[in-house]
């Protein structure tokens, strides 16, 4: 079964390859599943493409996230998925992003696709050429930074805490105690001395 999965999703990559050259730079089939990747301007018409091709008909948008590499000159890795069920195939199409660059909009071939991108750029502070109402959805109004990138710091900047003296909620930079930035990485059992029931015999005994 699973040599018949990698079989038809070869075939799939050989065919979407064939007839859109221009965008696919590379293709892979692991575990079964296809993965390509394409040329960062091409994804609006790849997409197009995707879903009319007869041999293809990608007709639902599963998900679009992102993966950080910020040691990369392309800092970030754009993840599509997609699914068939008139052909029942999944496909997974990549593209990379630098940091100072946009992404171009599919949300006019998916209407879905609007809330997934306000998802991406709130989450990583990707942009998106031509999306309708490019804004955050997850982060609350004013939030610094992209929480999903790996150079955001755990502890984010902000904190959000219920006044009790004004009755509102406040916003503050967060500040870190000395406390908290020191940690004891001694083991408990580490200079502890315990009496177990019976060392006092041995202490006794000439």
């Amino acid at each position: 079964m699973q040599d018949d999965q990698t079989r038809a999703m070869e075939e799939l990559g050989a065919h979407i390859e064939a007839r859109r050259p221009d965008c696919v730079l590379s293709r892979q089939v692991e575990l079964g599943e296809l993965t390509l990747e394409i040329t960062l301007p091409s994804l609006p018409g790849f997409v197009e493409f995707l879903k009319t091709d007869r041999a293809c008909r990608f007709s639902t948008l599963v998900d679009i996230t992102a993966v950080d590499h910020p040691g990369r000159e392309a800092r970030f890795d754009l993840v599509y998925h997609f699914l068939s069920m008139f052909q029942n195939h999944r496909i997974r199409v990549k593209t990379r992003v630098r940091e100072d660059e946009m992404a171009p909009s599919i949300s006019s071939v998916f209407a879905g696709a609007n809330w997934y991108e306000r998802e991406v750029f709130d989450l990583f502070g990707i942009l998106f050429s031509g999306h309708p109402d490019l804004r955050r959805i997850l982060t609350d109004y004013g939030f610094r930074g992209h929480p999903l990138r790996k150079d955001f710091p755990t502890t984010g900047y902000t904190e959000v805490r219920y006044d009790e003296v004004n009755k509102r909620v406040v916003y503050e930079p967060v500040k870190l105690t000395q406390e908290y930035r020191q940690f004891d990485f001694m083991s408990p059992w580490e200079g502890a001395k315990y009496i177990l029931p019976g060392d006092e015999k041995q202490e006794d005994a000439p």
